[in-house]
């Protein structure tokens, strides 16, 4: 209980929030308030040689950031890196190793942890090796260890002494247990581990602090929390709070020196509080069911980032819990900053279906419901080819043409709403797991092929790039690659002028218009989008 050690990953794991896009400014105004304070462990990122989306400055971490940072004397900074990173490598592990870390003589960083899932234990222990040779002090994170059971435990702590480890973490990362599932688990890790324990705790359950302190009463002498909780979901246990407990901690074994909060308050008013205002993130309902699910709060995170309505949200995490979600695949979910950059060859071509017709897209604006009757004797009299953005369209289902998603968590949503419709389903089947598919086995697939370039469109015959990933960026390039004649919009009424989705249609709008090829739009309900508009019954 000696010497407890407290390590704020704030920028390593609140990143998962803003793409680890911190300012410089902020950088040095946290280092300096942690120094303040008395914390002296900071986690400044992860560091990676992954590169295929634009991440910010802390997901790298580099040396040659390091030094433009003003790092105080009593701070011992640390990185984070993924255990994947070395798997399938471009390169020899000392390869990869050297070019990701330098002797730590000619770095400032002083300690090194892997996030590591149990099927990743293999790979870590020749890398452990190699970066204590380079001097560093090094640390495994055991990932989801509320999965672990006790021959899992006994296997990590084996490989763990073999590589003369400087600590052994458990993370909760589904933030599934409870305090005396905690004590349980340092128990049987100190059976069979000789060095320092670690607790890093996840709040989907509201029990981040609580099992934080478990954990310190069972044994962890080193605690990870985040100022705010900022970190991936749910976020973590909260700096401040565990510094309060720390200060009140009564134990004569324990030499824990008193917090200094008040700085750490000051900044959190200065930078956090807008900070949190503006990603939101932090426990609700749907992080505690997907807590009590083991599902992966990642998903939950990016279904709240879409906006999904409160049906939505839960119809999609019982169908996650259904096919089980505790690890987090980005092939189930690309949303609009999850980018699909590889564009496949479509099967599909739309070109002999809508053969130069009017086209129209429909959409669920509540405002659909003034003008249902009049949209639907518009398409019985002038026969254009009807596109369902959505399955809850309120027009008659027999005169839907096809349906259009380009969104696996979406689909996913919608899926008892969809396996019954008659129409054809357009959909990127790159995006499709073998699982969903098989749930849309009555329907027509037709297989129209997406990529992701911001800001741009480009369409071709049976695939396009768009600029992301929404049913109608995925419908005007489907409709333009058809040729249609035009294009109509109704029920597109737009969410609200202060609202950032109304912005981005305008964007996904505006870029469509300036691209080669593009097509009049035209709103015949009423919008508030910035496109052209007519009334429904000027097209009769």
């Amino acid at each position: 209980m000696n010497n407890i050690k407290v390590i704020d990953c704030t920028l390593r794991d609140g990143g998962y929030y803003n793409n680890w896009e911190f300012p410089v400014s902020l950088v040095n105004s946290y280092l300096k308030t942690m120094s303040k304070t008395g914390v002296k462990y900071v986690e400044l990122g992860f560091r990676s040689t992954q590169n295929k989306d634009f991440k910010g400055l802390n997901w790298y971490t580099t040396d040659s950031y390091i030094k433009n940072l003003k790092i105080p004397n009593n701070i011992n900074l640390g990185v984070m890196v993924n255990a994947s990173e070395f798997i399938s490598l471009q390169f020899s592990l000392r390869t990869t190793i050297k070019k990701l870390f330098k002797n730590k003589k000619e770095s400032k960083i002083k300690f090194i942890r892997l996030a590591c899932h149990y099927d990743e234990l293999f790979i870590i222990l020749d890398a452990c090796k190699i970066l204590k040779k380079l001097g560093y002090k090094v640390g495994v994170n055991l990932m989801q260890i509320s999965e672990y059971k006790e021959n899992h435990i006994f296997y990590a702590c084996n490989l763990a002494n073999k590589a003369k480890l400087d600590m052994l973490y458990i993370a909760d990362s589904l933030g599934a247990l409870n305090q005396e599932d905690i004590s349980s688990l340092v128990s049987t890790v100190r059976k069979y581990w000789r060095g320092p324990i670690g607790i890093h705790a996840h709040d989907n359950l509201g029990r981040a602090i609580s099992n934080t302190l478990s954990a310190l009463n069972a044994g962890c002498n080193w605690l990870d929390s985040t100022v705010m909780g900022m970190g991936r979901g749910p976020g973590n246990t909260q700096t401040e709070y565990l510094l309060i407990h720390l200060n009140n901690f009564k134990n004569t074994n324990t030499n824990i020196k008193k917090f200094n909060i008040l700085p750490l308050m000051e900044f959190i008013t200065k930078d956090f509080v807008d900070l949190k205002e503006y990603y939101k993130w932090g426990m609700n309902p749907y992080y505690y069911l997907a807590g009590s699910y083991s599902i992966h709060p990642t998903y939950i995170q990016e279904m709240m980032a879409m906006k999904l309505n409160n049906s939505e949200m839960l119809n999609a995490i019982e169908y996650l819990n259904k096919i089980g979600a505790k690890k987090y695949n980005s092939e189930l979910v690309k949303i609009e900053f999850g980018k699909k950059n590889l564009l496949n060859k479509g099967t599909w071509s739309p070109l002999n279906t809508i053969k130069s017709r009017q086209v129209i897209l429909i959409a669920t604006g509540p405002k659909m419901i003034d003008y249902k009757n009049e949209v639907e004797n518009y398409i019985k009299i002038k026969k254009p080819y009807v596109i369902a953005l959505d399955p809850s369209v309120i027009i008659n289902k027999k005169y839907i043409d096809l349906y259009v998603s380009c969104n696996p968590l979406k689909l996913i949503t919608d899926i008892d709403k969809i396996k019954n419709v008659k129409s054809s389903l357009a959909i990127p089947h790159s995006l499709l797991t073998k699982n969903l598919i098989n749930k849309f086995k009555n329907i027509k697939l037709l297989n129209y092929e997406v990529a992701v370039q911001i800001g741009k469109y480009k369409i071709y015959k049976k695939e396009a790039v768009i600029p992301k990933l929404y049913n109608v960026a995925y419908a005007l390039s489907l409709a333009t690659s058809g040729n249609a004649k035009n294009i109509l919009l109704a029920g597109f009424d737009g969410y609200g002028l202060n609202d950032i989705r109304t912005k981005t249609i305008d964007e996904l709008f505006l870029s469509y218009t300036l691209s080669k090829n593009s097509k009049d739009l035209i709103a015949t309900t009423p919008t508030i989008y910035k496109i052209k508009s007519s009334s429904i019954y000027s097209f009769l």
